[in-house]
């Protein structure tokens, strides 16, 4: 009884906030704009499978370059003393003290092609280069945005590694490949799980980024949905739609990964 009583704000906070809006992006989604049963939005999704491939693509893209540049960051601060440790996850955080759009429109300045980073360039003969609104600016966005989300769930299972199975492995004769393929990744999957996840879900339905970075030129989920709400067309029923569409997707790249994460926990533990 005691537990239903505190559980009752939660669940209270889940129906309004949770619930009762998806319930409504899923009426918009499948009525029409007179209120009409139909599957005519749906089915008109199929004319933007570009926008939704291109937003999967590059998604996937940063989701991966974060995670190549966030192990080795993560385990050499798992490493590090307690006191350093600290300092570092500080460091770590420090740009996602300053606002989001503050930090896209810093990269709109180096990117640009009178930016800091041609100009730079230019003192050696070089450039000056398109970097901006270009899909490569986007992606460069993502990962900067980002790559705290997988820097510390991976630092948050690396740091319970004990580190006598890593110099019990050293003592067998392992190399540091053999290391890291039959000990620290194994150990490391939840991390990793946790951290694709994180950034994987708000890069393909970002709409800032792309729209900052990517000049209108490199349109992604985000950028489709917001139109149909803000923009001219104000077609709220499609903007449902493709809202409801995107959240199935999520949902199965989450439930695929969750797979494969218990399947190596389950193979870690045999």
């Amino acid at each position: 009884m005691k537990a239903k009583i505190c559980a009752a704000p939660y669940l209270l906070w889940s129906a309004v906030f949770i619930i009762c809006p998806l319930g409504v992006v899923v009426y918009f989604a499948l009525t029409d704009k007179a209120g009409n049963f139909t599957l005519n939005n749906l089915i008109s999704i199929g004319e933007y499978s570009t926008v939704f491939m291109r937003s999967i693509l590059l998604a996937a893209v940063a989701t991966a370059i974060c995670l190549v540049l966030a192990y080795p960051i993560s385990y050499m601060l798992s490493r590090m003393r307690k006191s350093r440790q600290h300092m570092m996850q500080m460091l770590v955080l420090l740009p996602m003290w300053m606002n989001f759009l503050l930090r896209t429109y810093a990269w709109m300045t180096l990117l640009e092609t009178n930016g800091l980073i041609n100009k730079f360039l230019g003192f050696f003969g070089l450039g000056p280069f398109q970097m901006i609104n270009t899909p490569g600016a986007v992606v460069l966005g993502m990962v900067y945005n980002y790559l705290p989300f997988m820097i510390l769930p991976l630092y948050t299972v690396m740091i319970k590694i004990d580190g006598s199975l890593i110099e019990a492995a050293q003592d067998l004769g392992c190399s540091m490949t053999q290391i890291l393929r039959k000990v620290l990744l194994p150990l490391s999957v939840p991390g990793i799980s946790t951290g694709i996840t994180m950034v994987f879900v708000p890069s393909v339905s970002t709409f800032i980024i792309s729209r900052m970075l990517g000049g209108g030129n490199n349109l992604l989920i985000g950028d489709l949905i917001e139109l149909q709400f803000l923009g001219n067309s104000y077609n709220y029923n499609l903007g449902s739609a493709m809202s409801l569409v995107l959240m199935i997707l999520v949902l199965v790249c989450m439930g695929i990964t969750n797979t494969f994460s218990n399947e190596e926990e389950l193979e870690g533990s045999i």
